[in-house]
């Protein structure tokens, strides 16, 4: 079993009966009491504040309206894109 560390959420790897979302290319598993319901709660576990992104769940864009009503579901694909500013 391998425990990895993301931005202070911890992941682990290599355990039946784990959850798991595909997120920006890389594979997370969450223990089912640790799974977040929602995408809002799943940035929040990130770390990620939701007014930064626009998200896409199994292929569908995902407004930060609609990040607290979108569910997260076991084996979903998850891409967040982060705003940046510039000029």
């Amino acid at each position: 079993m391998t425990a990895l560390l993301s931005r202070g959420v911890p992941f682990v790897l290599g355990r039946n009966g784990m959850k798991s979302l595909q997120i920006n290319g890389r594979a997370h598993q969450f223990a089912p009491a640790e799974m977040p319901a929602t995408l809002c709660a799943l940035l929040e576990k990130l770390g990620i504040g939701a007014a930064t992104v626009v998200a896409e769940v199994d292929g569908r864009i995902v407004t930060p309206e609609q990040f607290a009503q979108t569910e997260v579901r076991d084996g979903q694909t998850i891409e967040l894109i982060k705003f940046m500013g510039g000029g």
